[in-house]
């Protein structure tokens, strides 16, 4: 078993709809090889793109249902310390990536994501 792993927002939304195609061979490999977490802020952006239309479903509802079919949970880290960790994390103003990031880091973890921004700049990301 390989070590946790924590996955992007997006990453949530293409397996609870099924769409594995986006995934990379690495990216399944890890799914179905780690445990897996995500940041409570995944949930809340996921919560954000149901209330703007981008999704149907919100983001309890799909935790709830990938928690009972892949084992996925939410981290429960201190706050202060995802803060403290999301506050070296300048090269993004967007708060969702920031917090996303920081929670990685805070825990001492990789973060499953496509976006080439993070990658480029969170050496830990992988895809």
């Amino acid at each position: 078993m390989e070590a946790l792993i924590y996955l992007d927002t997006h990453v949530l939304g293409w397996l609870y709809s099924g769409e594995t195609r986006l995934l990379s061979p690495r990216a399944r490999r890890s799914i179905e090889q780690s445990p897996l977490r995500v940041s409570p802020m995944v949930v809340l952006e996921l919560e954000f793109l149901k209330e703007i239309g981008r999704l149907t479903v919100g983001g309890s509802a799909i935790i709830e249902s990938l928690r009972a079919h892949i084992g996925i949970e939410v981290c429960d880290l201190s706050f202060q310390k995802i803060v403290a960790s999301a506050r070296e994390v300048t090269w993004t103003r967007d708060p969702f990536d920031r917090v996303i990031v920081g929670h990685a880091i805070a825990a001492g973890c990789a973060l499953l994501t496509k976006d080439r921004s993070i990658r480029r700049r969170f050496r830990e990301a992988v895809w």
